[in-house]
């Protein structure tokens, strides 16, 4: 397969899992709440906290979300390694990663500004997983006198975005009018065929916040399992970690091409 074919599977793949319904922070309207499931891309978190500094009214409450788990040292390393935040890696070690994200919140962003129009900041430090963040987060934000917002935007990782999303609706199947979810993915990735190799297309994101290619391919070729709705999958006819995803035929195509191509296991 020519590589320009296998680019153009890669990024239907990864557009279909970002679940991009919010293109911008700058522009969109207010919501009731923003959450972020803290991952080592840092740059989905200070595009946020950016445009909150920008926008103090986006949102009523802005939650952390992530406590420690299998991810929680990437979490740690991203920060040692950053040129900025580094100052700050022993401090940060042994914390949630929520708490993580509160100290580089704290420290290198104008809180005082955030917060000037009354938006809260929250912190979720038990979830280890996607359908933990969901069910914890419900928790918090029940807790702190917002048990159902009508609107949230979720920002997670772009590869997740749509199985965060399923298992926020899952988290809140019992609820009769539950929040409308909105995927912020920040950037949606995109690879390209450069001299007969594939290659990120991505300048708006620093190389540094980028999985390792092979890590990109892994991580698309793994979630197209788990939104099925069948007997392997998380959804209600398997699992019943999230709700029913419907996974459209080409992405489904794209995804064979792609597991094929790079012989990434399922």
């Amino acid at each position: 397969m020519e590589q320009d074919q296998v680019a153009a599977s890669v990024n239907l793949v990864a557009r279909f899992l970002a679940k991009e319904d919010v293109p911008s922070l700058d522009t969109c309207s207010p919501v009731d709440c923003v959450v972020i499931c803290v991952s080592a891309v840092f740059t989905q978190a200070e595009r946020l906290f950016h445009a909150l500094e920008q926008r103090p009214n986006l949102t009523r409450a802005l939650v952390l979300v992530g406590g420690i788990g299998h991810s929680t040292q990437h979490v740690y390393d991203a920060v040692a390694q950053h040129e900025e935040y580094r100052a700050s890696a022993q401090d940060v070690e042994g914390l949630s990663e929520s708490r993580v994200m509160e100290v580089i919140l704290r420290r290198y962003f104008d809180i005082s500004r955030i917060t000037s129009e009354g938006c809260n900041i929250l912190i979720e430090d038990r979830s280890t997983n996607c359908g933990s963040n969901a069910i914890e987060t419900r928790k918090v934000l029940e807790a702190s006198c917002i048990p159902h917002p009508a609107t949230c935007i979720i920002i997670q990782d772009p590869t997740m975005v749509m199985r965060t999303i399923a298992s926020f609706g899952k988290a809140y199947d019992d609820v009769p009018n539950p929040p409308r979810f909105l995927g912020c993915p920040i950037f949606v990735p995109r690879m390209r065929e450069v001299a007969g190799e594939l290659q990120y297309d991505q300048p708006e994101v620093r190389d540094a916040d980028l999985w390792p290619r092979q890590r990109f391919y892994e991580l698309l070729v793994g979630e197209i399992p788990r939104l099925r709705d069948d007997t392997h999958g998380y959804g209600p006819r398997g699992k019943g970690f999230i709700t029913h995803v419907g996974v459209p035929r080409e992405v489904e195509e794209a995804w064979e091409r792609i597991n094929q191509t790079f012989g990434v296991s399922r």
